[in-house]
């Protein structure tokens, strides 16, 4: 009996004003049959520094976090009221 554990980015989405939303999945695997597993979700947002993230999302914020859309999101936060 081999009991491992595998953390994966196994989703990545993006949303409407530019932030990228990331599940990333904890499975412990038993002869490599999955017998548990967990999940953790985080949100990149638009201009935030994606140095420490997955390859797959530094691509994607690299697409997407363009400077016309980091500056409509922290237009945004400052026009929301507190």
């Amino acid at each position: 009996m081999a009991l491992e554990k595998v953390i994966s980015v196994d989703l990545i989405e993006v949303i409407e004003n530019g932030s990228i939303q990331v599940r990333t999945k904890t499975a412990i695997l038993e002869d490599g049959k999955a017998i548990s597993s967990q999940f953790h979700r985080h949100v990149v947002a638009p201009g935030a520094d994606v140095s420490a993230e997955d390859a797959k999302v530094q691509a994607i914020a690299a697409s997407i976090h363009t400077p016309e859309v980091i500056a409509a999101y922290q237009s945004s936060l400052v026009a929301q009221p507190e």
